[in-house]
């Protein structure tokens, strides 16, 4: 078991560092950092036998923790897979591209999907509306609303068909910004955002009222989905802890 532990806390450093290397775009990709300590640490206690020693409803209680953690994360991964690959209905009143960060040289690999996503519904149903929304984070040159408008425009969708939501800075405000900008909760959406994401995108959606919510999934980079399939964890965990998805 502490070979083990050990070689969980090697695979956790080298996924951290290779994340760190070919940039994610955000600075979570520490926890794998965090997870390599935390095998380290459970692999001495387990080589000086501290976890013997320690009293028996101590280790009732830890095994207890992990075990209802466990679970947790295994049903909620579960639910993110379930949205994997929605494709949405066909005819939508809107949909709605969740933003992402923008780079000065265009859209980041990651919002590239979603707009890629976006075109192909658009093209592919010509009375559908889209909503770009995302506002402007202190490392973005410009508004993620106005960097995708840009690149949608650039590929051939017409202007009057895309609204701009420029003033959100979570997926949450993308929802609620982008609902009064439409008028109202009441029409048929499909929220456009990447695989991992589409579960976390549409239960918001129909919290804020947009019942038939669904998603429209736009692919990923693999080489970073493990970061994003925990670190989307996470994010659904502060959701319900903030009332935002019940």
């Amino acid at each position: 078991m502490t070979v083990l532990c050990i070689l969980a806390a090697f695979l956790c450093f080298l996924y951290c560092f290779t994340v760190f290397r070919i940039r994610s775009g955000n600075h979570f990709y520490l926890i794998w950092a965090l997870g390599g300590f935390f095998f380290l640490g459970l692999a001495a206690a387990l080589h000086f036998e501290l976890w013997s020693r320690a009293p028996l409803p101590l280790r009732r209680g830890m095994l207890c923790i992990l075990a209802a953690g466990a679970v947790l994360f295994v049903v909620t991964e579960g639910c993110i897979f379930a949205h994997y690959r929605d494709k949405g209905r066909p005819d939508l009143d809107y949909i709605i591209v969740l933003g992402a960060q923008m780079k000065p040289g265009g859209p980041s690999a990651v919002l590239k999907f979603r707009l890629d996503a976006a075109y192909d519904y658009l093209t592919a149903n010509e009375d559908t509306l889209c909503v770009v929304s995302g506002g402007q984070g202190s490392n973005e040159p410009c508004s993620e609303a106005e960097g995708m408008y840009a690149y949608l425009v650039e590929r051939g969708i017409a202007p009057e068909r895309i609204l701009m939501e420029d003033q959100s800075t979570d997926t949450s405000e993308n929802i609620a910004f982008s609902a009064a900008l439409i008028g109202g909760t009441d029409k048929d959406v499909g929220i456009v955002t990447n695989n991992f994401h589409v579960f976390r995108g549409v239960m918001l959606a129909r919290h804020a009222g947009f019942e038939n919510a669904c998603g429209i999934s736009a692919r990923s980079n693999i080489y970073f989905q493990p970061n994003n399939l925990v670190r989307e964890f996470f994010g659904i965990m502060k959701d319900l802890v903030c009332g935002n998805l019940v």
